[in-house]
């Protein structure tokens, strides 16, 4: 479950003098150290400040760089892993104490280890005018905005990698049954070319040429290129050419030919020896 140390929704005019500027947002987040800090990172080079906007003509604020390091925040000396993103030439960010004017819009994030299934967070931001480089505090609403943005990247990454193991597992199954199918194609052949109690070398030899060999039985048979009905013909085989199988689908057969030539040929255009 995330719990938040402190968060604050976005007020009107009229309620401004109660919100309690400055808090930050410090939250654990139900992801491992190195998702949240992929999410963040993502989220520090997205150029997007959440939460707050020029005036009143966008919806949030563009043209965000990531920094190593601002003026705008002391230096972090805790621990953790510290980024920030910031705005310069910031007109007037909204859902600032007292801001006006232009200046520098900054964000901070910690993160920090916490017990290997969950990891804390830390979100401040910060306005600071040109004009008196006076220190004008979030209300919470960047914060809060920023942090929506870290869970939807941590969701995202969750999702595809649940789908990457499904997709693991899926191509793992379907291997085991290719080989499974190999295994028993391997015994029908072994089973095929073992000699039979008191069998001749001659009836050996035909009993095997009845399981491989087959002949063309329908007038105006083509050999395919593929085993599908559409797929290009590579030639004419007249009733009576010997085939040998090579390949056995439920309704194709893999054949060679007489003259070395490989195709398909439908199971009901063959039929055995005599």
């Amino acid at each position: 479950m995330i719990s938040t140390a402190f968060y604050a929704p976005q007020l009107n005019a009229k309620s401004k003098q109660a919100v309690d500027y400055g808090g930050g947002l410090s939250v654990t987040v139900p992801a491992t150290e190195q998702e949240l800090l992929q999410a963040v990172q993502d989220v520090v080079a997205d150029g997007i400040i959440q939460g707050t906007r020029e005036y009143n003509k966008d919806q949030y604020i563009t043209g965000a760089e990531a920094a190593d390091a601002t003026r705008v925040f002391p230096k972090w000396t805790g621990s953790g892993h510290v980024f920030y993103k910031i705005k310069k030439n910031a007109l007037d960010p909204r859902n600032f104490k007292d801001g006006a004017g232009s200046g520098i819009l900054a964000v901070r994030y910690v993160v920090q280890n916490g017990d290997g299934k969950s990891t804390l967070l830390k979100i401040e931001a910060i306005f600071v005018d040109d004009d008196h480089h006076g220190q004008h505090l979030s209300n919470g609403s960047v914060e809060g905005a920023e942090y929506k943005d870290v869970q939807d990247h941590i969701a995202t990454a969750q999702l595809k990698k649940q789908q990457t193991a499904e997709d693991e597992q899926r191509q793992q199954q379907q291997l085991a049954a290719k080989e499974l199918e190999i295994k028993r194609k391997q015994q029908q052949i072994e089973q095929t070319i073992a000699w039979a109690p008191d069998e001749s070398l001659q009836q050996h030899v035909n009993r095997l040429r009845q399981e491989v060999e087959r002949l063309v039985r329908s007038p105006g048979t083509q050999l395919k290129s593929a085993p599908f009905k559409s797929a290009s013909s590579l030639q004419p085989l007249p009733p009576g050419t010997r085939v040998v199988i090579l390949i056995s689908s439920p309704y194709w057969y893999g054949v060679e030919t007489e003259s070395g030539q490989h195709g398909w040929i439908h199971h009901s255009q063959v039929e055995q020896l005599p």
